[in-house]
């Protein structure tokens, strides 16, 4: 589950308001040990990725680095080239 979690830091552009979400959920499934909460339960894990995102989104406001920033075209080359080895599969590009 935690493998979509991706660093969202020091990129240009800057993290998407989707790319926050979508680490705030998988946050969330994670620690809950869920990935489809129950009705019952369904407003608490909704209230939780809203407040993980929100805290996401001031933590990268706030970061501040002399990095040059990173380019998500070689950034997503290299995850692809990881798991080409990890995997034994050769590397292919994305919608290819």
């Amino acid at each position: 589950m935690c493998r979509s979690i991706r660093v969202l830091h020091n990129f240009e552009p800057p993290a998407t308001d989707e790319e926050i979400e979508a680490a705030a959920l998988q946050y969330v499934r994670k620690i809950s040990g869920s990935a489809r909460p129950s009705a019952a339960n369904q407003e608490a894990f909704d209230e939780a990725v809203r407040a993980v995102a929100a805290a996401t989104r001031t933590l990268l406001e706030s970061l501040v680095t002399a990095a040059p920033p990173r380019d998500r075209e070689v950034e997503a080359a290299k995850a692809r080239a990881r798991a080409a080895e990890r995997y034994g599969r050769p590397a292919t590009m994305a919608g290819a």
